[in-house]
């Protein structure tokens, strides 16, 4: 195993080592996990401690309501997926023959303000998926 990089945990909250390990894997994570993703990673971290699923579900709720983590869910599939809150936010492109999702380099609604009014409706916020093929899926 390579060497672990030193995280800085945020203050203001007790540190477990189950939260910790939880936060390290989401602050690794190249992609929003779900629950049962971040669970495996998080008892390989362990070191043969016993997780259960549902206290991941519980750190998951916690970082939440501490505004730590999105959640979101992959529209294509209803999957529910987590990602810590990094300042900004990303949209991704999903494979429909593997899955893969790749990452959009920008958000095509950057120019845009979210707090502005359209009429009777003011934006708060959005998502974004877009589906197609990945490069490897599209030759075979």
């Amino acid at each position: 195993m390579g060497e672990r990089k030193e995280i800085e945990y945020p203050q203001g909250i007790k540190w477990t080592k189950q939260r910790k390990n939880v936060y390290t894997v989401l602050q690794g994570a190249e992609e929003p996990l779900s629950a049962v993703q971040i669970y495996r990673l998080a008892e390989k971290l362990a070191e043969g401690e016993d997780y259960a699923l549902s206290t991941i579900y519980r750190i998951l709720a916690f970082f939440e309501e501490k505004g730590m983590v999105s959640k979101n869910t992959w529209m294509g599939d209803g999957t529910i997926v987590y990602e810590l809150n990094r300042g900004g936010h990303t949209h991704y492109a999903v494979c429909l023959e593997c899955h893969k999702r790749i990452a959009l380099q920008s958000c095509p609604f950057a120019h845009m303000h979210l707090d502005q009014n359209t009429g009777d409706f003011t934006v708060t916020g959005h998502k974004l998926e877009l589906y197609g093929y990945c490069k490897d899926c599209k030759k075979n």
